[in-house]
C-alpha cells in the first residue's frame, strides 16, 4: 500500500524574514504615485518566508494521497456550496458535490439564515434524492417515495406497517454545518468544526471595501480539466508564469514584480498584480503601446479611443476610462474609486479552494474541486459577480455550465477574452501532469517569494492532513 508524507518539517514553517523581492519597482511604489490612492487595505504588504524544500509531487496523483485528503481536509474543512441567490424562495435547491460526498442546500424560509445543508441520500436504500437544482415543496425519493420536509423530518413512509423499526421522529435527513459570508453559502461537514466567522480570519475586514453581498451571479461556468486540482489551482496563483504562457499580456500587467501576501492565520492569502503598466522585462515601454495592447486584448477597453498624452500615463487612461464605465453602467458615481480597485488584479484564497477577487477590475470568484474520486481530475469553476440594483433586485442569476475535458472556455457562455487565456493555462496543466508522472525528481522546487503563496498553500494542507 502506498504511503502518504504529510508531517510538516520544522524547517518549513513561516518565518518572520523577508523573501528576495523583484528588483523592479514595486507594487506599493506603483499604487503610491496613483492618482487616486488604495484603500489602506492594499497599502499593506506582507510577505512570508515560507522556506526553500522541495514539495512532494505524489501529491498530485497519489490515490493514498487523495483519499486522506477527502478524510481531513474535504470533510472537515468549510467550503463554498453556492451563492444566497442562487435559492431565493423558500423550497429552492443546488446540490453540491465533493468526491463522494453530496449535499442538497434547501432554503426553508425567508429568513437570511433560513438555509440548510442535507445528506444528498435516502435513509431506506441509500439513492441519491437530488441530482440537480431546482424548487420542491418536499424531498422525495424517486425510487420508492419515502419523503422528507424541508425541515428533514419524515414526512411520508409508504406501507407504513412494513417498517416497525422505524422511528418517525428521529428518521430525520442527516445535516451539515451551514455559514454565510459575502453572500456565499458554505457547508462543513463535520458538526464540531470552528465557527466559519474564525475560519475566514481576516477575509471580511479586507472585504469590507469591495462588498461581495451587493453582488449577484451573473455568469458561472467551468471547466472539467485533466490534472490534480491543486495543480489547477496553483496555476492561478501567481504571476511568473505570465511571459511565457500569457506573452500577449506583459504588455499591460506587471508580472514578476507582483505583490504576494501571506496573512497571519491558515487560511488567507493574496496576490496584487498591477494592470496598466508593462512588465519590468520590457524596460521603459512606451505609454500608448501599452494602452494599444490592453485594448487589443481586453473587451471591456476595446470600446473608445483612449489616448495617452504628454505626461499622462497610461494606467491612469484606462482607469478614467474604466471609472467611466462603472458608473455609466450602474448610475453610481466611481469618479473616486481608487486607479486599484479600478484597473488591478487583487486576488485572494481561503483555503482550501475559493478564489474571491477584490477591486471593480476582475469580479471572479474561482472555485476549484476533484472531479469525483480521480485525483488525476478536476473541476475548475469561474462565476462573475456584478453589482446588484440599489433595491438588491437584480437580472436572472447565471447558471452553471461545465464543459467536458476536450472542450474549449469558449463553450462557456460569458467567458469572452477570458477564455483565451485560460484555455492557454489549460494546455499546460496536461503537460504539468504528464510530466509530474515522468518525472524521476520526487518534488517540485518552487521560488521563495512568487510561490510563496503556494508553499502557504501546501503547509496548511500537510497541517490537516498530519492532524487525523
Amino acid at each position: 500500500m502506498n504511503t502518504v508524507r504529510v508531517a510538516m518539517p520544522v524547517s518549513r514553517k513561516p518565518t518572520s524574514a523577508s523573501p528576495p523581492r523583484s528588483p523592479a519597482r514595486s507594487v506599493q511604489e506603483i499604487l503610491a504615485g496613483d492618482a487616486n490612492p488604495p484603500p489602506p487595505i492594499l497599502q499593506l504588504d506582507s510577505p512570508r518566508d515560507m522556506g526553500q524544500e522541495d514539495v512532494s509531487l505524489d501529491r498530485y496523483y497519489s490515490k493514498a494521497w487523495h483519499d486522506l485528503e477527502v478524510k481531513t481536509v474535504w470533510q472537515k474543512v468549510w467550503q463554498m456550496a453556492c451563492r444566497v441567490e442562487d435559492i431565493p424562495n423558500v423550497g429552492d435547491t443546488e446540490v453540491y458535490d465533493i468526491v463522494h460526498d453530496s449535499l442538497i442546500i434547501v432554503r426553508t424560509g425567508t429568513g437570511t439564515a433560513d438555509i440548510r445543508a442535507y445528506v444528498n441520500s435516502c435513509l431506506h436504500r441509500g439513492t441519491i434524492l437530488r441530482t440537480e437544482g431546482g424548487n420542491v415543496r418536499h424531498l422525495k425519493c424517486p425510487v420508492h417515495g419515502i419523503t422528507w420536509g424541508l425541515d428533514g423530518k419524515l414526512a411520508g413512509l409508504p406501507c407504513t406497517w412494513d417498517f416497525p423499526q422505524v422511528d418517525r421522529e428521529n428518521f430525520c435527513l442527516p445535516e451539515a454545518k451551514v455559514g454565510l459570508w459575502g453572500g456565499f453559502v458554505f457547508i462543513n461537514f463535520d458538526m464540531n468544526c470552528e465557527p466559519l466567522t474564525s475560519y475566514l480570519e481576516c477575509l471580511p475586514e479586507h472585504f469590507k471595501a469591495f462588498d461581495l453581498e451587493s453582488r449577484y451571479k451573473a455568469v458561472h461556468g467551468g471547466k472539467v480539466l485533466p490534472c490534480n486540482w491543486k495543480l489547477a489551482q496553483e496555476a492561478f496563483m501567481e504571476g511568473f508564469h505570465i511571459a511565457t504562457t500569457h506573452p500577449q499580456s506583459v504588455e499591460y500587467t506587471a508580472d514578476t514584480n507582483t505583490q504576494y501576501d501571506v496573512f497571519d492565520g491558515r487560511h488567507v492569502s493574496r496576490f496584487i498584480m498591477a494592470e496598466g503598466v508593462a512588465s519590468p522585462a520590457l524596460g521603459n515601454y512606451p505609454q500608448q503601446k501599452i494602452v494599444d495592447a490592453i485594448q487589443r486584448d481586453i473587451g471591456f477597453y476595446a470600446k473608445g479611443d483612449i489616448t495617452v498624452g504628454p505626461g499622462e500615463t497610461a494606467r491612469e487612461k484606462i482607469a478614467d476610462h474604466a471609472r467611466a464605465r462603472y458608473s455609466k453602467s450602474s448610475g453610481k458615481d466611481f469618479s473616486k474609486l481608487s486607479t486599484s480597485e479600478a484597473v488591478d488584479l487583487i486576488q485572494y484564497l481561503l483555503f482550501p479552494n475559493l478564489s474571491p477577487w477584490g477591486g471593480m477590475a476582475s469580479p471572479l470568484v474561482y472555485r476549484f474541486r476533484p472531479n469525483g474520486d480521480n485525483p488525476e481530475e478536476c473541476i475548475m469553476e469561474i462565476m462573475l459577480l456584478f453589482s446588484k440594483n440599489d433595491d438588491g433586485s437584480h437580472p436572472p442569476v447565471g447558471k452553471a455550465t461545465i464543459v467536458g475535458v476536450n472542450d474549449s472556455w469558449h463553450k462557456v457562455p460569458g467567458m469572452g477574452s477570458a477564455a483565451d487565456v485560460t484555455d492557454q493555462d489549460t494546455d499546460n496543466l496536461k503537460r504539468i501532469q504528464r510530466g509530474i508522472r515522468a518525472s524521476k525528481k520526487p518534488g517540485a522546487t518552487m521560488s521563495v517569494y512568487q510561490e510563496s503563496r503556494i508553499r502557504h498553500f501546501h503547509q496548511t494542507l500537510e497541517a490537516y492532513m498530519a492532524a487525523s
